[in-house]
């Protein structure tokens, strides 16, 4: 079932960016050091910010670490900071941006004691974990992808994983780090029909500039992205949509040489709407590289999306939107909103009931149930933060179903 707003013929856009966008060098940077610190500190408290530019790296923010091989770990921020650059792909002075020459700066310091006093359990008002700060938290699922996720992100996030991966194997020799994808999905009566546009501009060497015309990619270069980047990707993606080959744009500007945190500075936290649905749903404002998962930026946004992603699979509505809010320092959730859209079995009430009875929502609780104090976070920094598999993805596991389905018949029959 659909809901009525989404009847008639439309278009939807969505981008991603690769893991040499300055944006996501700013992510990983500081995804690395916090995976530094909690494989030694579980309970460490971080929030670190990153900005790359031409030649520097600068690290800010607060981290309270607990003992003494986490505080080592701090001490070595600037080597987890190259080993990230260098990991990335930019490793070459030519590109403006070398692992070896930049220079790092740090300026870190401990978490305020009175945010502090707020978020560990046993101290405080309420003598509870709770969250982190303020906030609402939204997460969203729906049915037109195997991983319950929007068509138009999931491929452009696809995209630019497929071409970093040409890159790493050394199969498309010419390319560099940097590079943005954006798709565009045709839809009839709310269902994905065909592939309309696909845009990938990606950083290269002046090898594949057109022998003629050094202002333009050459076409070989172009067919060679086609075959071995976008092509494999749709047809493996979606291969029952139409798809409209003539409506590809590949390095539109004609040459992308000067790319990277070189070509435009790179902030952590810059990329949130890569990061989550590429527009669709709704978006709190809280980034989430960096922080530690007493975050409830990070770590409920993790949780939304479990609980839209499980009562999806279910069957029980084919797309769902979870909010989660907090107040600083409080436990439980100042509200839990469910909107199906039209496409769910129970009312917003209802399933509000069966949210708050299936699963866990106090950050504490959160924390343990998704196993969030561990070095996971880096993978999360590139390719975007849902839709995909592994060990550190447990929010992606839709093993409550049977549980969704039992708290929702009992909603039914009351």
């Amino acid at each position: 079932m659909r809901s009525n707003h989404t009847s008639g013929t439309y278009l939807f856009t969505s981008e991603s960016v690769s893991m040499g966008h300055p944006d996501k060098v700013a992510d990983q940077i500081s995804d690395a050091i916090l995976d530094s610190l909690i494989r030694h500190d579980p309970i460490v408290r971080a929030a670190i910010e990153t900005l790359v530019t031409t030649g520097l790296v600068v690290l800010a923010g607060e981290v309270t670490a607990h003992n003494q091989a986490a505080r080592e770990a701090l001490e070595h921020a600037e080597e987890t900071a190259r080993e990230t650059i260098r990991r990335i792909g930019y490793d070459d002075s030519a590109t403006g941006f070398d692992y070896r020459s930049c220079g790092v700066l740090r300026a870190l310091h401990a978490q305020s004691a009175d945010i502090s006093q707020g978020v560990t359990e046993g101290e405080g008002l309420h003598k509870e974990q709770g969250a982190g700060d303020q906030g609402l938290m939204f997460g969203f699922a729906c049915d037109e992808t195997e991983a319950l996720m929007p068509l138009p992100i999931q491929l452009a996030h696809r995209l630019v994983e497929r071409l970093a991966e040409a890159r790493q194997k050394g199969e498309v020799r010419w390319l560099r780090p940097d590079a943005k994808s954006q798709v565009t999905i045709a839809y009839e009566s709310g269902a994905p029909v065909g592939v309309h546009t696909v845009v990938l501009s990606t950083q290269h060497t002046e090898d594949a500039l057109d022998a003629k015309d050094s202002s333009l990619m050459s076409q070989a270069a172009k067919d060679e992205i086609v075959d071995k980047v976008i092509r494999p990707v749709i047809e493996r993606e979606c291969p029952h949509l139409w798809w409209d080959e003539k409506n590809m744009h590949i390095n539109p500007t004609g040459r992308f040489i000067i790319g990277g945190p070189h070509g435009d500075s790179g902030l952590t936290g810059r990329k949130i709407i890569v990061d989550t649905y590429g527009g669709r749903g709704r978006h709190g404002g809280g980034a989430f590289s960096g922080k530690d998962p007493t975050k409830v930026d990070r770590s409920a946004t993790y949780m939304a999306r479990h609980v839209a992603k499980n009562i999806v699979a279910s069957g029980l509505a084919a797309e769902c939107e979870v909010q989660i809010a907090y107040a600083i320092g409080v436990a439980d959730p100042v509200s839990v909103s469910v909107d199906c859209h039209g496409t769910g079995e129970l009312s917003a009430a209802a399933w509000e009931r069966v949210v708050r009875d299936v699963f866990p929502l106090k950050p504490a609780e959160i924390i343990r149930y998704l196993d969030l104090r561990r070095p996971i976070y880096l993978e999360t920094a590139r390719h975007g933060h849902f839709g995909r598999t592994g060990e550190g993805f447990t929010w992606e596991k839709t093993h409550r179903v049977d549980d969704v389905r039992a708290a929702a018949n009992v909603m039914q029959t009351v």
